[in-house]
């Protein structure tokens, strides 16, 4: 027997019953958390902690990361929404530009007949 404040006691017959999970069940995300130690300088990445949203990942991430007065600004970012390059092909994907003179104006040559060159 179903007690008469359940949910599913005020659905209709025949009605699926969606049930909100609980704060247990609801899996926290993964943030990228950036700090600024102090204006005129950039964020850098201080480290990584797990929150239901936005605004608990900014309290945990002023607690963990700025216990001493360290910080001026934090961002935190939801890791899924980073890209980043792959470790393994470094050396194709920030090959120097050797080999490729093309790059340089020194590499064309000066037609004859064009003055404005």
């Amino acid at each position: 027997m179903i007690p008469n404040d359940s949910p599913t006691s005020q659905a209709r017959p025949g009605t699926p019953v969606v049930v909100a999970p609980t704060p247990e069940e609801t899996p926290w995300s993964l943030w990228e958390v950036f700090v600024r130690s102090s204006r005129g300088l950039s964020h850098v990445h201080a480290g990584s902690l797990h929150a239901p949203d936005a605004a608990m990942a900014l309290r945990n991430a002023r607690d963990l990361y700025t216990r001493r007065n360290e910080g001026v600004s934090i961002w935190v970012v939801p890791a899924e929404a980073i890209s980043s390059s792959d470790p393994d092909s470094k050396g194709s994907f920030f090959e120097s530009p050797q080999g490729k003179d093309y790059r340089h104006a020194t590499y064309y040559t000066k037609s004859e007949g064009v003055k404005h060159l």
